[in-house]
């Protein structure tokens, strides 16, 4: 059977690979990672912030004296919280980068030009094969329109592609209002990949103590609803090459990504509970549906799904839409 699939124009063997998460902080981690079959090493996102506090720190060491650094700095986490601090982030791309024969995958959150463009060059200079911009943004301005957010995100992208020569991938979310007009804008500044979806985790409020409280639920199958959607609608209109990310959990839901349309299938939950050999089995799952149903290689399910195949998108989805809103069976209201 012949799984291989080309992403963000690297050849894989399969496309399963582990998702940024923590998953690649330890290495004994990512060596059984790469036992059970992963197609790429998936690093955990860099944040800017850590470059910034380590920047504030040195600046407190010489103007102690003024109170709003002390101040910014409260404003981020302690760096007991983060696994890794910029220079020890690089040297960990280094260290898998040795160990490892499949490519790796660096990820970067940036807020402000010079941080997504110097730090994506350190990136590449430590050995990534690729970078995955982890695009997260809450626009919590009444001024800062759509077109704004999405300028900036272009800008971003275009100005990463201008500083590093290995491929770039954009790790989106959904929340915004055409996504295929942004994935064709994304396409014309260059971006290699499309990973949907990223997440946005939800505070919660702790009453008593008059708190946000962070919560974390990892995905299940059903999250997985939301990236087939628009993989299927993405598929073969957009150059760039798209990742599934969040709710794949069996075989099977990875299956239904690739007849979506993804070229690559990013784990991370499943990982996170069974462990790292769990790959194999999510691999064997979808190896063995495909040879059962006669399949001779991966190709010939991308894809196989998308709205391309639909001689008429607009009415499929409407037809689909209406017919959910039906699907319920009728019953007698209690009382």
């Amino acid at each position: 059977m012949d799984l291989s699939t080309t992403y963000l124009g690297l050849k894989l063997k399969h496309p399963l690979m582990p998702g940024a998460s923590p998953l690649a902080d330890d290495l004994g981690s990512v060596r059984r990672l790469e036992d059970a079959g992963a197609s790429a090493i998936v690093l955990r996102s860099l944040f800017e912030e850590q470059i910034t506090r380590e920047r504030l720190a040195d600046e407190m060491h010489v103007r102690a004296h003024e109170h709003a650094f002390a101040e910014a700095l409260t404003y981020l986490p302690s760096p007991d919280e983060f696994v890794f601090g910029p220079d020890r982030y690089l040297e960990q791309v280094r260290r898998i980068k040795e160990m490892v024969g499949v490519p790796v995958i660096a990820s970067l959150n940036g807020t402000t030009p010079l941080g997504w463009t110097s730090y994506a060059a350190e990136m590449q200079a430590a050995g990534a094969d690729a970078l995955e911009l982890n695009f997260y943004h809450v626009a919590t301005e009444e001024r800062e329109s759509g077109a704004d957010v999405e300028r900036r995100l272009l800008e971003t992208v275009r100005l990463v592609k201008t500083s590093v020569s290995i491929p770039v991938a954009v790790k989106l979310s959904p929340f915004f209002s055409s996504l295929p007009n942004l994935a064709h804008r994304l396409d014309e500044v260059g971006a290699d990949g499309l990973v949907l979806f990223n997440r946005f985790y939800q505070p919660d409020i702790e009453p008593d103590t008059l708190e946000t409280v962070p919560r974390l639920a990892l995905s299940t199958s059903s999250d997985l609803l939301l990236r087939l959607r628009w993989l299927a609608i993405l598929s073969g209109r957009v150059r760039a090459s798209l990742a599934a990310t969040g709710g794949v959990h069996t075989g099977i839901d990875a299956l239904k990504a690739i007849m979506a349309g993804a070229d690559a299938v990013q784990i991370v939950a499943a990982l996170l509970e069974h462990g790292p050999g769990y790959l194999a089995i999510v691999l064997s799952d979808l190896e063995r549906w495909l040879d059962a149903h006669e399949y001779a290689s991966l190709r010939q399910a991308q894809g196989s799904m998308n709205l391309m195949r639909s001689p008429d998108p607009q009415a499929f989805e409407r037809g689909n839409y209406m017919r959910i809103l039906q699907s319920w069976p009728a019953s007698p209201l209690s009382s």
